[in-house]
């Protein structure tokens, strides 16, 4: 059992709090702002998310968008999660290997014929808990998911420590291929900009997000490289793309974009967070 590693810091270390933190998310100005309804019996339309993974008080309203989107679509088997690796520790892919992860509203089974397919078809990746021990871009989707869902479905983390388009267009394959036929949610944990100035931030994003609602993975890294754009999780992203790509995504739609500065009021150095789904 994986026990949280930021409950407390990045989000409200109980039960109860946590669950009036994240309804606040969703009735935010920022967020979709209303709680989930029930979900229709639709055929999945979501494959894929971008998602921040900020402390919640800053990016929580803005992922609340996303997990209100594929709320109304059912409950998943299985949610990959894929995350940039801010630690450096572990595998250069490292799979999630023990059998569930807490949080503070209960645990979540880790789905490990999913992780096991994954770790067998691309040779950068392992199971390894260790790059998942104080890693916090996965975990702070974990509660958005069990609030929405409540149980009866799983996970499988993934923490990227190399990001670069080779290794990602290679997970998003061995991803694609463990998925499919199965009912499922690919989520991207990332963030954007990181301490520019509002107008900066904005501009910078604003061209990766162009690259990701066009579903051009190849492009989003040489959009981040050719203008400094400081997004901790272009890997992560393009791995998400790639998958949902060949999973049949055909379109993206920007859901909300904002910056810490929307919430704080100072847009000096700001920190960009979007929500984006992608869909068949």
């Amino acid at each position: 059992m994986r026990k949280p590693a930021v409950a407390g810091s990045f989000y409200d270390g109980s039960a109860a709090g946590l669950r009036r933190q994240i309804e606040d998310c969703f009735k935010h100005p920022l967020g979709p702002g209303a709680l989930p309804g029930s979900a229709r019996v639709v055929e999945r339309r979501i494959l894929g998310l971008v998602s921040p993974h900020a402390g919640y008080i800053y990016s929580g309203p803005v992922a609340a968008n996303g997990f209100f989107q594929i709320a109304a679509e059912g409950k998943p088997q299985t949610v990959v999660i894929l995350g940039p690796n801010h630690r450096g520790l572990g595998a250069d892919v490292a799979v999630g290997g023990q059998d569930a992860w807490q949080t503070p509203l209960g645990s979540v089974e880790i789905d490990v014929e999913v992780g096991q397919a994954i770790v067998s078809a691309i040779r950068w990746a392992r199971l390894d808990d260790l790059a998942h021990s104080m890693e916090h871009s996965i975990e702070v989707q974990v509660p958005f998911l069990q609030y929405i869902y409540e149980n009866g479905f799983r996970i499988v983390p993934i923490s990227m420590l190399r990001q670069d388009w080779e290794v990602s267009r290679e997970l998003g394959r061995a991803v694609a291929a463990a998925l499919k036929g199965k009912n499922a949610v690919i989520i991207a944990s990332s963030d954007f900009s990181h301490y520019e100035s509002q107008s900066m931030a904005s501009k910078k994003d604003h061209l990766a997000l162009e690259a990701i609602l066009n579903l051009e993975p190849e492009r989003l890294e040489e959009t981040v490289i050719s203008h400094s754009i400081t997004m901790c999780g272009p890997g992560p992203v393009m791995s998400m793309l790639t998958a949902c790509k060949a999973l049949g995504s055909r379109k993206a739609r920007l859901l909300r974009y904002a910056t810490s500065g929307d919430i704080t009021g100072d847009y000096s150095q700001v920190v960009g967070y979007a929500s984006v789904e992608v869909t068949a």
